[in-house]
């Protein structure tokens, strides 16, 4: 006798309902993508990938075709989908456009956070101060603190615009803040933003972001460029 009960199922952003393994299934690669544990051009088999997240093939292949519209997966001739490649002009126009929308976000920021959204992101700063030998921790809640001071901007255009740009981040693999000294720095750094946006003094805000995301941005090509020295090796 076959279950009368409809499949569990969630409510997306936009009001459609999907099936939890799928959203799962979507969730946990996207997250291998963005540690790195599913490298550009790593090749998605839905029967490996099936296997290891024990569901049916059905959920995985939504998930793959869902990354393949977001752009973090090609279909190609005789190999079928893989992780994409970025290559160098588009990693630094997609730097380009995190710079300029996390500096418009603080600029934002600075008119429009309330003290409580301050008091939120000093804290998470804070936070990440004391995680600076825990490099997944501090990844998360540096995501955390991008997020909260977009969610301050109140823009919603910028908020769409950045999620597109975040997501082709994922393709780069793990946080730049795998350093002690880079996450001491980040820090720091953060801290000179929201100095601004106490001060709500949008241009300073704006200015000390960009130094920020420049800085990461130096980070990113240190670390391409030890992942090409490794590969020659």
């Amino acid at each position: 006798m076959s279950d009368p009960r409809p499949p569990l199922s969630l409510v997306t952003e936009d009001g459609s309902t999907r099936p939890l393994q799928g959203q799962s299934a979507y969730d946990r690669l996207r997250e291998e993508i963005r540690a790195g544990v599913l490298a550009p051009g790593a090749r998605l088999t839905e029967t490996e990938i099936a296997a290891r997240l024990e569901i049916s093939r059905t959920p995985v292949r939504e998930a793959i075709r869902r990354l393949e519209a977001e752009g973090l997966v090609d279909h190609l001739p005789r190999t079928g989908a893989v992780v994409r490649k970025l290559d160098y002009p588009e990693i630094m126009e997609l730097y380009e456009m995190r710079v300029v929308l996390e500096a418009t976000a603080a600029r934002l920021a600075a008119r429009a956070a309330s003290a409580m959204e301050i008091e939120e992101l000093t804290a998470i700063n804070a936070e990440m101060a004391q995680a600076l030998d825990d490099p997944p921790r501090i990844a998360r809640l540096n995501r955390l603190f991008h997020d909260r001071l977009l969610d301050a901007a109140r823009n919603r255009f910028l908020l769409r615009s950045r999620a597109t740009v975040e997501s082709a981040m994922l393709i780069l693999g793990p946080s730049g803040m795998g350093t002690r000294a880079r996450a001491e720095e980040a820090v720091r750094e953060h801290e000179a933003v929201l100095a601004a946006i106490a001060a709500h003094d949008g241009a300073r805000a704006e200015a000390e972001m960009r130094k920020h995301m420049e800085h990461a941005h130096l980070t990113r090509l240190k670390m391409l460029r030890d992942d090409d020295s490794q590969g020659a090796t």
